[in-house]
């Protein structure tokens, strides 16, 4: 009976992981959605291609080696069995693998518009091979960083869902990658000031947001990494509570301050938003109060707007605003983990963030610079005025008849 018992848990959380897994991989039509309404029309076609291509490179590259370097399990997955102790191996990489593919995604987006198709997809195998394997070895695979210190057992860092580890280091490589490439052609003015270039399509952005929203509670839920039991259920439902309750905040903070700055509400500053505030209670759904929970986003959300304004400032191009909602709006979801969990400390978390930002900043910044070195990394002016869809991909989102 006892055995039977422990059989039936095992199917359960295996079953739930699964499921789980396939509401992360909806966000990959999430991020599809919300960047092919936030380029210009004559890019979607490419972004979308970016978008699929991305996540088939990050699949098979961790199923070559990036999931053995995180956690082990052989080259090619060789020394992965069906079974685990208390679920599935194969579910384990499975809901692994998503995680990996929504952090490049981060990249694809802010990156949008004149970086070249085939440049994105070499540094998409080598993220997903490398750089994001390594990282997370140091976290949630509980190795030393390069042998030195360990943030898990030296200093305890805590990143329940992956603020830091997944949407941080994502947006980090996002941010090597637009400081190489540049601003858009025409996007500043002689003067130094941005131009808009408004998006093709917001229902589609605003729809890709929903998306999103839907899966992160997967990817928060999921982290559990269990719900066959009483105590493990009660955690999935608080986790999808204050998950929830985090993006409303960071969607009406948004609002609010869009609207006082700026005398008007502002769309995708909301879209920004509810994404900060999802991003923003990542690393610690597990412990907050709704209430704490919904000032967490709240927070998220004023950053957002205030992250925008600074990339602004700095003539920093981030086409989506990827770099506010998931590298400011984690690094805050991050540090505030202690105000919440008695495990952790804000000493340690800034270690977790500084250790995991400058690991990925840098070693995305070399492969940049190499990739620009060799195949190139911007399309030309002229293909830049053409447009993405007919340069790179021969396919056109939008055709214009007469």
């Amino acid at each position: 009976m006892e055995n039977q018992i422990l059989e039936l848990q095992y199917a359960l959380d295996t079953f739930y992981f699964l499921v789980m897994g396939a509401l992360v991989m909806w966000m990959a039509a999430g991020f599809s959605m919300l960047e092919a309404g936030l380029v210009r029309s004559k890019n979607t076609a490419e972004i979308l291609t970016k978008n699929i291509g991305l996540f088939a490179i990050a699949c098979t590259m961790y199923m070559v080696y990036g999931y053995d370097l995180m956690y082990g399990g052989g080259f090619l997955l060789d020394g992965i069995s069906g079974e685990g102790e208390t679920y599935s191996n194969a579910a384990d990489f499975y809901f692994q693998v998503v995680f990996v593919a929504t952090a490049m995604s981060i990249v694809s987006g802010a990156v949008a518009e004149r970086m070249k198709l085939f440049s994105f997809f070499v540094f998409a195998a080598i993220f997903t091979t490398i750089i994001y394997p390594m990282e997370g070895l140091w976290t949630w695979g509980g190795a030393s960083v390069f042998g030195i210190y360990s943030l898990g057992d030296d200093f305890g860092f805590l990143d329940f869902a992956g603020s830091g580890i997944v949407h941080m280091a994502g947006a980090a490589a996002a941010l090597a990658g637009v400081l190489i490439l540049g601003p858009r052609k025409g996007k500043y003015d002689k003067d130094g000031n941005s131009k808009p270039m408004l998006g093709a399509n917001l229902p589609l952005a605003t729809l890709g947001t929903f998306i999103l929203w839907m899966g992160w509670f997967g990817f928060n839920g999921g982290s559990v990494l269990a719900m066959a039991s009483k105590e493990s259920a009660d955690a999935v439902a608080m986790v999808f509570l204050n998950t929830n309750a985090a993006a409303a905040g960071g969607v009406i903070a948004s609002l609010l301050l869009a609207k006082a700055w700026f005398g008007k509400a502002d769309l995708t500053m909301a879209l920004n938003g509810a994404l900060a505030g999802l991003v923003a209670i990542t690393a610690g759904p597990d412990t907050p109060t709704a209430l704490v929970a919904t000032l967490i986003g709240a927070v998220g959300g004023l950053i957002v707007v205030y992250g925008t304004k600074l990339l602004f400032s700095l003539k920093i191009d981030d086409v989506v605003g990827a770099i506010p909602a998931h590298l400011f709006a984690g690094i805050w979801g991050t540090l505030i983990v202690p105000a919440t969990n008695s495990g952790a400390n804000f000493s340690t978390q800034l270690i977790g963030v500084l250790s995991v930002n400058i690991f990925v900043f840098i070693v995305a910044y070399i492969v940049f610079s190499a990739i620009k070195a060799t195949i190139g990394l911007r399309l030309s002016k002229e293909g830049e005025t053409k447009g993405t869809d007919v340069t790179e991909t021969g396919v056109i989102a939008y055709a214009i008849r007469d």
